[in-house]
């Protein structure tokens, strides 16, 4: 029963969207502060590049390596959104331009290569990964075994932090001022709240969540280092973001969406299934742009819209 394709595309689409909503989760937090993020691609692959490096060399037991090269990959994706707030909040220069510069800088040919190779990780595959846990006992239960209990620890973060993101987002003062920040700066500088320090925080938030996306390729999807080895899913997140209106629980459900479509290619393939495989990864790159045409309604926007000043640089006025 557990062999059926329904249930191996189920279980993947899991495996395969989780890094997706972590740079996904990521991008909802900085652009709910009003920043608009183009940079997740680079810093998913910095994230990566540091996660498989401190694989390779941290020290220690197993799951002590993992966890340091977790948090390094993570720290490298929080430095990149650093560099790319000090652009946009600090600087006030085009926010588009300045996301689609840490993409290049960062990128598949650029700083994340360049780290790469002088520190060899290509050299040797990433012995301490993420593995998938057998949660219980139960990861051969039928149906909602391989679903529900054969996934990777992260993958269960993924479940918490989709509830927690909620509730700080909708249910706390801190959430309900950063959607202020979000909306209209001018209001929420005026009500006192420190407009420049929100924008900072959640958008090195944002990159941090990226960064553990890209840490999540190294260690266990791939799991080694591949130059551009995110191939795009830095991309699909940004539509994600949209797709899901800036809902951490929506957005979940788009991940998994686009990763059961991910991972269709490497399932039909296995079971012989003569469809070019060309056309099965362009999916979904396809299915994004679809989801963008759809979500960019006249209807949607005004029913869940984003935030009104998101890409637009905020200049305190003098009192």
């Amino acid at each position: 029963m557990n062999s059926n394709i329904f249930v191996i595309i189920a279980s993947s689409a899991i495996f395969y969207g989780t890094p997706l909503f972590f740079a996904a989760l990521g991008g909802i937090f900085t652009e709910r502060s009003g920043v608009l993020n183009l940079g997740v691609e680079g810093t998913m692959l910095l994230g990566g590049v540091s996660g498989a490096w401190a694989s390779q060399h941290v020290p220690g037991s197993a799951w002590f390596t993992v966890l340091a090269a977790i948090i390094i990959g993570m720290a490298a994706g929080a430095l990149t959104s650093t560099l790319l707030a000090f652009l946009c909040v600090t600087l006030r220069t085009n926010q588009t331009v300045a996301g689609l510069a840490i993409t290049i800088f960062a990128g598949g040919v650029g700083l994340s290569s360049y780290f790469a190779n002088i520190w060899k990780v290509a050299e040797a595959p990433v012995d301490r990964q993420v593995r998938r846990l057998d949660v219980f006992g139960w990861a051969d239960a039928p149906v909602v075994g391989p679903i529900l209990f054969n996934q990777t620890i992260l993958t269960y973060l993924s479940w918490v932090l989709v509830v927690l993101a909620s509730v700080y987002l909708f249910r706390t003062r801190f959430g309900l001022q950063l959607r202020a920040v979000g909306e209209s700066p001018q209001t929420a500088d005026a009500m006192g709240i420190n407009v420049v320090k929100y924008r900072y925080l959640h958008t090195i938030l944002g990159g941090a969540l990226a960064g553990l996306g890209g840490v999540y390729y190294s260690l266990a999807i791939v799991p080694t280092w591949v130059d551009g080895m995110t191939k795009g899913a830095g991309w699909i997140a940004i539509a994600l973001v949209i797709f899901g209106f800036w809902r951490p629980s929506i957005t979940l459900i788009g991940a998994y969406l686009f990763g059961a479509l991910q991972s269709l290619s490497s399932t039909l393939k296995a079971r012989n299934v003569q469809i070019s495989g060309d056309v099965l990864d362009a999916l979904p790159f396809f299915m994004t742009i679809v989801v963008l045409v759809l979500v960019s309604t006249r209807f949607a926007h005004r029913r869940l819209g984003a935030p009104a000043a998101l890409g637009v640089p905020y200049e305190r006025e003098e009192r």
